[in-house]
């Protein structure tokens, strides 16, 4: 019998029935409410198993200069040969706790941090531009890395900064997200909302940032990343369809392509497989 799976975060009632009453009054006043909603990340309680991280890891704050705020850094083990750790959406620096430890084991340490508005960082909103300043800063301050490791938003934010110039050995990305367009659109029909505010919405995120909608999606940036590249993502992934980190797969140089089975988008990150896939995927 197979595990059960944990189920995708579901849209308060509340929000689905403010999102059809502004799309009946204005399709551009809906899009500005999804567009609040898009780049505002949920916090939770951080979770027992990250404890041991939360408690052992040393912290502190780093400025980003560009963005005008803070983010938590967390250095986890001592030695000197350093692995960047980056969570996903509403995440934080403790997420990829099981990785973490299981490097500091083959040692290795760990720099992670909380992105802008997660976790004990400033912020209320963020976006994946301000994960890649925060990647860039922390490889200034604390770099080289020796490689990197990406979850979900954090993949597509490590595949953008390897393209903008951050040099790590190899990288390992799990769960990726992929065009920026599909995952604008999925949001959009989540919410319950009509192609019209779908197309206000992608105006209004090319206007704020300044930029065509797939821009950044993953399957461009992997154009342009020439090192190795491990991606892992579950089949059974409600969050992220697997056929995004397949279409990642095949835009990249050098790849290898994991993909299990009843794990979802989350609990991925502490299975023992994928975790002794990584570590091989590194240390061969």
């Amino acid at each position: 019998m197979s595990k059960k799976k944990k189920a995708p975060l579901k849209v308060p009632k509340s929000i689905l029935a403010t999102a059809k009453v502004l799309e009946i009054t204005s399709n551009k006043l809906a899009a500005k409410f999804a567009m609040k909603l898009f780049i505002t990340p949920m916090k939770f309680k951080l979770p027992r198993k990250e404890m041991n991280m939360e408690l052992q890891s040393e912290q502190e704050y780093l400025d980003i200069e560009s963005l005008d705020k803070k983010i938590r850094v967390y250095h986890y083990g001592t030695s000197d040969k350093k692995v960047l750790l980056v969570h996903g959406w509403s995440g934080r620096g403790t997420q990829l706790w099981a990785i973490a430890e299981e490097l500091i084991k083959n040692g290795y340490s760990t720099v992670s941090f909380d992105a802008p508005a997660h976790g004990k960082s400033s912020g209320k909103t963020s976006n994946m531009l301000e994960f890649i300043a925060s990647i860039q800063e922390l490889n200034k301050k604390y770099g080289p890395f020796e490689y990197a490791i990406g979850h979900s938003l954090g993949a597509m934010s490590v595949l953008n900064s390897i393209k903008q110039g951050l040099t790590v050995k190899k990288a390992i990305i799990i769960g990726s997200g992929d065009k920026i367009e599909d995952i604008l659109s999925d949001f959009i029909s989540k919410l319950g909302m009509n192609i019209a505010t779908r197309k206000k919405m992608i105006a209004l995120f090319e206007n704020k940032f300044d930029a065509k909608i797939n821009d950044y999606s993953a399957y461009v940036a992997a154009k342009e990343v020439h090192i190795p590249v491990l991606v892992i993502h579950d089949k059974d992934d409600k969050d992220v369809p697997a056929t995004a980190s397949q279409h990642i797969h095949e835009h990249l140089e050098k790849s290898e392509l994991m993909i299990t089975e009843g794990l979802g988008h989350r609990k991925i990150l502490g299975n023992g497989e994928v975790i002794k896939r990584t570590i091989q995927f590194i240390t061969q």
